[in-house]
């Protein structure tokens, strides 16, 4: 491996920084468009879904590909190829004309994020090799990638409102290419690892993931005894049933099981799946929240989210050097206990209340997000011999990432089931609309929806909006839970501090086979 100089090392970083930045940036810029895009396209709650979702879901199910391939043909050219088709996928989103075109273009986005994800934190941890400058490089790329997160409806919503919804996905076109000539001059070149491929691994866990993703989405929209629905449900199982006993049994697996079983980088990758899960599923239903009820612009409901951005990048560095001192367990459970408690006010405040009164919620969130991301990279990627950093740092990408897509797909399920049964209840006061026929217009969309109250009677208008607030928190508060018990998990089970001699005896129970 070349050696790194002081000044080397800050433009690696710098580099890989922007690589990821822009990957996570996209999993949620598109929030603040999805008003705009289903007025467009035509698309209801369910096909937004499928835009956030096509995204998450080629993220996640590549994920672990992207890491045996960095290590199996080379990190630099791995990731190179991640930014050429990243920038290409954006291309796709922007000229789409349709719902299946712009879902399309998400999902190249996503196979592009799959191939950069995991190659940068993996070359950041062959670059920095002592355990203090290893920590603080990694609080920052952590610190990146919460902010990317954080800054997608901020940055999205001017783009929307100035330039139309497709320059949410234009901007990346010029900045993937800027990306490329950087990383060919800067990146150093690793030794290749050797991996061997794992097809059968990579098969069952997309389709799983795909088959339950479908699931979710379409459930409330179809109806869950509807025999698409089942049929995808039972497909879901057996895949991913499937993808378990193959890892279990491949002599190069591309998700070594074991790592999800120690006692504290298992439960940092379990807590990171739940943190996603109330994060993702908040963000993107409270975009729709600050539009279509509050009657927000794209750039009014970008700021609107600014608070959690700013205390997402101040929590990170706190959070990384509090995992320096003292491990990455008091972080990680104040973390997740804030979004616990953030996710849980929400659900106080009903449709008529203002940004105002529940903008202070937005702070603890932001706080419980940047308090989780260091502490968790922390504990998985020590994890590991260097030799497994692809396999460790794509583990926890797909872990995080498929949290997201389940917290907007269960969220989803909850929120439209909650808002139908909410309509059913308000509806003989608001002008005998069929409360069925509604809420499938809201899902499925092209007709009247959550977008086109203006179209209807005003009282059930308005209770469609208080509908749609009910089934949110009844999202939020399941969201809650789960955190909740998460934080007293982290709390129970990651007693033991991160050292060397602690972080070799792990790496050797993934070198074990």
């Amino acid at each position: 491996m070349e050696t790194c100089s002081p000044g080397r090392k800050r433009l690696v970083l710098a580099t890989l920084c922007s690589g990821l930045f822009m990957a996570m940036l996209d999993n949620l810029v598109v929030t603040t468009a999805l008003p705009d895009i289903g007025r467009d396209l035509r698309a209801g709650t369910a096909g937004l879904q499928w835009v956030v979702e096509a995204y998450g879901l080629a993220y996640a199910a590549l994920l672990l590909g992207g890491g045996v391939l960095g290590d199996r043909l080379g990190r630099r050219p791995v990731h190179a190829a991640g930014l050429a088709l990243f920038a290409g996928g954006s291309a796709l989103c922007a000229l789409a004309g349709s719902p299946p075109a712009l879902i399309a273009g998400r999902a190249v986005q996503g196979v592009g994020a799959a191939l950069i994800t995991p190659g940068s934190l993996a070359i950041l941890r062959h670059v920095f090799t002592g355990e203090r400058e290893r920590a603080r490089a990694i609080g920052v790329w952590s610190g990146v990638s919460g902010s990317g997160l954080a800054l997608g409806p901020v940055v999205g919503g001017p783009l929307v409102d100035h330039f139309g919804w497709p320059a949410v996905f234009w901007i990346n076109v010029p900045v993937g290419a800027a990306g490329l000539l950087l990383a060919a001059r800067v990146l150093p070149r690793i030794p290749r690892a050797g991996a061997r491929p794992d097809p059968a691994g990579q098969i069952t866990v997309a389709t799983g993931l795909g088959a339950l993703v479908y699931a979710l989405v379409e459930g409330p929209v179809r109806g869950w005894g509807e025999a698409r629905v089942l049929g995808a449900g039972a497909v879901a199982v057996l895949a991913l049933l499937a993808f378990v006993l193959v890892e279990l049994r491949v002599p190069a697996p591309m998700l070594d099981l074991r790592l999800l079983t120690d006692r504290v980088a298992g439960t940092a990758a379990w807590a990171a799946f739940v943190t996603a899960f109330g994060f993702f599923g908040l963000v993107v239903y409270l975009a729709l929240h600050l539009q279509y009820v509050l009657g927000l612009s794209p750039t009014e409901a970008g700021r609107a989210l600014l608070p959690a951005t700013l205390t997402t990048a101040v929590a990170s560095v706190a959070a990384g050097r509090a995992a320096a001192r003292f491990g990455p367990r008091p972080p990680l459970t104040a973390g997740l206990a804030l979004l616990a408690a953030g996710l849980a006010a929400f659900s106080a405040y009903g449709s008529g209340a203002r940004y105002a009164e529940f903008a202070w919620v937005l702070v603890v969130l932001g706080a419980g997000l940047g308090l989780t991301l260091t502490p968790v990279s922390i504990a998985v990627t020590t994890a590991v011999p260097a030799r497994r950093a692809g396999m460790a740092a794509a583990t926890l990408a797909m872990v995080r990432e498929v949290g997201g897509v389940a917290g907007v797909a269960v969220m989803g399920a909850v929120l439209t089931a909650r808002l139908a049964a909410a309509l059913r209840e308000r509806l003989p006061a608001a002008g005998g609309t069929d409360a069925g026929e509604l809420a499938r217009a809201v899902a499925a969309g092209g007709g009247h929806g959550l977008g086109r109250t203006a179209e209807l009677p005003a009282r059930t208008a308005h209770a469609v909006n208080t509908a749609h607030v009910t089934g949110l928190h009844t999202a939020c508060l399941t969201a809650a839970a789960l955190l909740a018990a998460a934080a007293a998990a982290v709390h129970l089970l990651m007693r033991r501090p991160p050292r060397p001699a602690a972080a070799e005896e792990a790496g050797a129970l993934v070198r074990r086979s």
